[in-house]
């Protein structure tokens, strides 16, 4: 009978994908550089592949390495349920999260699809609304755990990723020149409105709002359609849109961050939980891909996971 493989590993493999580089893998897995790289040639030789091949100073997956990637993570998330089903400590009772609409559409899915199956006993109540509003109900205790647009001037929170914030149009419905640009955004106080607005007046851009909403779906609608111009996080853009930059007339707009804002009183258990499940699926998300057309003036954007081939382009999400 062939010897199973090695879980410790098979952690050590995903955790070299995930950061990029066998020195940043083992401060994750609290190991030395030289363990890393001999677990991966004991793994390399149980399987009998090469599973990485220099890339200048780096390291990059063959193809059968992308091929064990996969089986890995599938692997790593069945041990992790079935230590969870059998832990007679195992965390139970409801959990509040809050969330606004465009976080919930790209980051929570695989954040409570993690955390179902590693916690079954823990019930998650999700409310969906602005930064702002969940913020309030972060005060009046309504909520254990928001997800929220980092500001610091309005609100305390620990910050668990930065991206580019940009504008974005259309791929197929060019602008016209001649008319003030047609912004779909959200409310008057949404950061990211504001940082639009500011930006296009410091400029001296004439602009028009013609769409007001808090739900992604509308304003990436509105884009899509050709409608308007938005702001979006790098995450965020999708098939058909295209990034519009300083050479289309578009000042540059400063990185946006997200943060978790925490319940004071809450179960440290609770917290360290569902924060560590957040945190490792915001590092997940790379950034978007390009896509050029043939013309090579049109960008296209797909987002990629970890567990993709690098380069290749999903249909969209």
């Amino acid at each position: 009978m062939s010897a199973p493989l090695d879980i410790d590993q098979l952690q050590t493999f995903i955790a070299i994908v995930d950061s990029g580089s066998f020195t940043k893998a083992a401060d994750r897995v609290f190991k030395t550089q030289s363990a890393v790289s001999m677990q991966m040639r004991r793994l390399e030789e149980r399987v009998g592949k090469q599973l990485f091949i220099k890339d200048g100073r780096g390291n990059r997956l063959t193809a059968e390495g992308e091929k064990l990637l996969n089986y890995a993570r599938r692997i790593i998330r069945l041990n992790n349920e079935a230590i969870a089903a059998f832990d007679d400590n195992r965390l139970e009772g409801t959990l509040r999260i809050g969330t606004p609409d465009d976080y919930a559409d790209r980051y929570m899915p695989e954040i409570i699809g993690r955390f179902a199956k590693t916690h079954p006993n823990v019930e998650l109540y999700i409310v969906c609304e602005p930064s702002v509003d969940l913020a309030e109900r972060m005060h009046r205790g309504e909520l254990d755990i928001a997800l929220v647009t980092h500001n610091p001037r309005e609100r305390m929170s620990d910050v668990v990723r930065t991206e580019p914030l940009c504008w974005v149009g259309s791929a197929n419905h060019p602008l016209r020149d001649d008319a003030p640009i047609p912004l779909a955004v959200g409310r008057r106080d949404c950061q990211w409105r504001q940082l639009a607005c500011s930006a296009l007046d410091a400029g001296g851009r004439d602009y028009q709002i013609l769409f007001t909403s808090w739900s992604c779906t509308v304003v990436a609608a509105a884009v899509l359609a050709g409608m308007a111009v938005s702001v979006m996080p790098e995450s965020a853009l999708r098939t058909g849109m295209k990034v519009l930059t300083q050479a289309d007339g578009f000042p540059p707009l400063p990185p946006v961050q997200i943060g978790i804002m925490k319940r004071p009183g809450l179960s440290v258990s609770l917290m360290n939980a569902i924060t560590a499940h957040i945190s490792a699926c915001l590092d997940n998300i790379t950034p978007a891909a390009v896509d050029d057309d043939l013309d090579g003036d049109v960008k296209t954007y797909a987002r990629i996971y970890p567990r993709q081939r690098a380069g290749q382009i999903l249909p969209g999400w």
